[in-house]
């Protein structure tokens, strides 16, 4: 545009001298000249291109055909020099001399083609055949010539001779469907245009003068001789040495067409989703290539071993923490030809149920607003909250649990308790405001199930939102201790991905909640090593999470250290659940193989800030009141201070021997021993001493005192409050029966049942009933030898009728 805006002013100032006549004359040239000038469209090629997504070195992981069916890659600035020496020795060595039309080259072609009275020889440029390209002029005549050969003067005023060299090589044809240089390196060879030999550049640079007629899969001799004559051509100007020369032309000729990489073919289909029609189709990904592949293997060679079971789909993903770029992104085993896998689905951009994988953000929140404390006590025992009745995996109880061992086991029922003491609603808050979007429903649809996976998250959140905790982390020195929103980003697969803003506000999940989160997910038994990988110094430390959804049909193992973050899906994309698919042992075994791909780092640091040190009750692991008797004074979170005081320990009265419980009825207070002492209520009690033998019972009181007790003596574990029971028939046809299970505080109290008033049995010591109900509603009513009583309703369910 500078050029005509200078030939346009010298015209104006000719014109202010001259006569009528010469200004007609400036006055057509003047039109002529803009006819020229704007002879060239604004974009030259507006032809659809392949979709190609690179590694972050520029390697290709995947392509795709574009839509009108052509092997064509964007357009590439970069031309090898191989390249240039190559197609200027063969089709135009004047090409850096002449102005876009050779008239040496032209005026010889004439003389040649009129001596044989046909056309034998051409004299087009490159630049004339990057005019006739862009044109799409099927037929060679005068008239195209002309206009092929002004639009050529006209590209050499705009364009730089290494410009003109990039448009053609990106858009000459190289034979069948392959246009362009790029894609006809990796559809004949097998690798990128810069990796190319002599041989094999000099074939590339012979095909674009006549495609159809010459191309590896058609008359191959005269394509070897013409390669062949291009080699000589280049010894003789002194691009190669004649011992190069003679070993590129035994080099053979390609032969069919080459299938393209598809290292990445789900980030690839992504990309596609999500391309909005602005700026080149392909992308250079933050994708570590070599890392991507060997993913994959691992990925397929474990979907070699549960395909027996059933298990057909599994997906990984890899990301930096620091940056939160995607290393690794495999969507789903690749197999398209078998259309069962349905492999074509990216499952990491898939709701899937979470299983147990939400449960380190809910104990993280609740260190973090001080409602527990790390090893806090939680009761696991049967539970029924609105007709709602969590199980542990192993439909066992402990009784009572420390959290940081509830996390790391991942038992249901502690959990579930937790959020009901946190609120679900304020959960479902907090999940939004970390980054999961896949919450659509209100939040009293999910309710207290969404500690368990009653929802559907996307791996590409969950991973986002570890990938966001380990980096809060790792700043909490710089932050002082506090939670920076710029820390909570989702992950992106390229530099230049804008990062979608979080309508929500960022929870304020303090790094230190997160430290004591991730000590805790560390501790989970590592599959196949039996618990014995702390014993290693090689071993590297992950804190890790395992889920499995309802049904079987999801299985997780997300890990994350201070470098990265490895997630890991195992499943049927049809949603089928199988025996067998558990998150621990199907998802976590290609976690930690993943992990061993990556460098071993050293842990996160002990948080420096925004901490406290308060008083912790080592049996209960609440923050200690006066009657605790073991005290350690420990690191914790800042808001420990406000959490709950230990409400399991309590003071107590003993005879001088310790035996018995006293009060003033039968012994005077001058010889009481007073003494703390560590109570759980009768149900976890019942389960807690199973497991841990070194529970102390309260000592019975002694004979002629007279007991004052406030706290509970006896609880009914089984049926909970209004409980709904089916009781099957046996084997052998008889009606089954039900057994009902009490606990006392006293070992050794009697309870008397009875059911709707009728008096059944007695137990003592162990207080379990089998009884069989007819089907209706029933009360249940029991009382010990102290006649402190219990009763609870429930319904007998008759499957006939129902």
């Amino acid at each position: 545009m500078e050029v005509l805006k200078k030939i346009l002013h010298k015209i104006r100032l000719a014109v202010q001298n001259s006569s009528l006549k010469s200004k007609i004359i400036m006055a057509v040239t003047v039109v002529l000249l803009l006819l020229f000038w704007f002879s060239m469209p604004k974009r030259l090629f507006s032809n659809p291109t392949s979709f190609v997504i690179e590694d972050n070195q520029g390697n290709l992981l995947s392509a795709t055909i574009a839509s009108d069916g052509q092997w064509r890659f964007p357009y590439n600035n970069t031309v090898p020099e191989k390249f240039i020496d190559c197609i200027t020795t063969f089709e135009d060595k004047r090409f850096f001399i002449h102005p876009g039309v050779d008239i040496v080259a032209i005026s010889r072609a004439v003389i040649a083609n009129t001596r044989h009275s046909k056309t034998t020889q051409g004299g087009s440029t490159i630049t004339m055949q990057v005019a006739r390209i862009a044109s799409k002029h099927e037929s060679r005549n005068v008239w195209n010539k002309l206009r092929e050969t002004l639009m050529a003067v006209r590209l050499e005023l705009s364009y730089s001779k290494k410009e003109i060299l990039a448009l053609y090589a990106s858009n000459a044809p190289f034979g069948s469907n392959v246009v362009g240089l790029d894609a006809a390196a990796w559809r004949y060879f097998g690798r990128s245009a810069d990796k190319l030999s002599w041989a094999e550049m000099a074939t590339l640079a012979i095909l674009p003068n006549a495609p159809s007629l010459v191309h590896p899969g058609k008359n191959r001799e005269i394509l070897l001789a013409k390669r062949n004559g291009l080699l000589d051509k280049l010894f003789l100007l002194g691009k190669l040495t004649k011992e190069d020369c003679a070993l590129a032309k035994l080099e053979p000729l390609p032969g069919k067409p080459l299938p393209l990489p598809q290292y990445a073919p789900h980030l690839l289909q992504r990309y596609r989703k999500e391309y909005n029609g602005i700026g080149q189709t392909k992308l250079r990904s933050t994708v570590d290539g070599t890392l991507q592949q060997a993913v994959t293997r691992i990925i397929e060679q474990q979907q070699q071993l549960l395909k027996g079971n059933g298990i057909n789909n599994i997906c990984a993903l890899v990301l930096n923490v620091e940056t939160g770029n995607t290393l690794a992104y495999v969507g789903n085993v690749y197999q398209p030809s078998n259309k069962n896998l349905e492999s074509d689905v990216d499952v990491i951009n898939a709701p899937r149920s979470p299983g147990s994988t939400l449960k380190p953000v809910l104990y993280a929140a609740m260190l973090s607003d001080g409602m527990i404390l790390p090893d806090a006590l939680v009761p696991d025992i049967p539970t029924e909250i609105g007709g709602y009745t969590p199980q542990n995996f192993d439909l066992g109880y402990d009784g009572a649990v420390p959290a940081s061992k509830a996390l790391s086991r991942s038992l249901n029922i502690p959990a579930v308790r937790l959020l009901q003491q946190y609120k679900y609603q304020r959960f479902y808050e907090v999940l939004q405001q970390c980054g999961i979007n896949t919450l659509t429903k209100p939040a009293d649809f999910y309710g207290l199930s969404l500690i368990l996976g009653g929802c559907e998250v996307k791996m590409w959140e969950l991973a986002g939102l570890y990938a966001s905790f380990a980096r809060s982390l790792k700043h909490q020195t710089a932050n002082r201790g506090i939670a920076q929103a710029e820390d909570f980003h989702p992950p992106k697969y390229y530099e230049t991905q804008k990062e979608k803003k979080n309508e929500k506000s960022m929870t304020a999940i303090d790094p230190t909640s997160i430290y004591f989160t991730f000590q805790a997910m560390q501790e989970v038994m590592r599959p196949g090593e039996e618990g014995l990988w702390q014993q290693f110094s090689s071993s590297q430390k992950i804190a890790w999470k395992t889920g499995t959804s309802f049904g079987f049909r999801d299985g997780w193992a997300i890990g994350v250290t201070p470098e990265n973050v490895v997630a890991v899906w195992v499943g049927n994309t049809t949603g089928e659940g199988r025996p067998g698919l558990i998150g621990v042992n199907t998802a976590a075994p290609v976690m930690f193989d993943i992990f061993r791909l990556l460098p071993n780092v050293s842990w996160f640091e002990k948080p420096k800030y925004n901490y406290s040190y308060i008083p912790v009750c080592r049996q209960s692991g609440y923050r200690s009141n006066i009657d605790c008797t073991d005290v350690d004074t420990l690191f914790m979170p800042f808001n420990a201070i406000k959490s709950p005081l230990c409400p399991y320990h309590k003071m107590i009265q003993l005879d001088a021997g310790g035996a018995f419980q006293v009060n003033e009825s039968c012994a005077s207070p001058a010889a009481m021993i007073h003494k703390g002492w560590f109570v759980l209520s009768p149900s976890m009690e019942y389960y807690y001493k199973q497991r841990n033998h070194d529970y102390k019972l309260l000592p019975p009181f002694k004979p002629g005192c007279v007991q004052v007790e406030n706290s509970k003596q006896m609880e009914l574990l089984y049926p909970q409050p209004d409980a709904k029971i089916y009781v099957p028939v046996e084997i052998n046809g008889e009606k089954g029966k039900t057994i009902f299970t009490a606990a006392h505080r006293d070992h050794h109290a009697k309870i008397f049942w009875s059911l709707d008033d009728q008096f059944i049995t007695t137990t003592e010591t162990t207080h379990q009933v089998a009884i069989s109900p007819s089907p209706g509603k029933h009360l249940i009513t029991l009382t010990d030898d102290k006649g402190n009583n219990i009763s609870r309703s429930f319904e007998i369910i008759d499957k006939e009728k129902n």
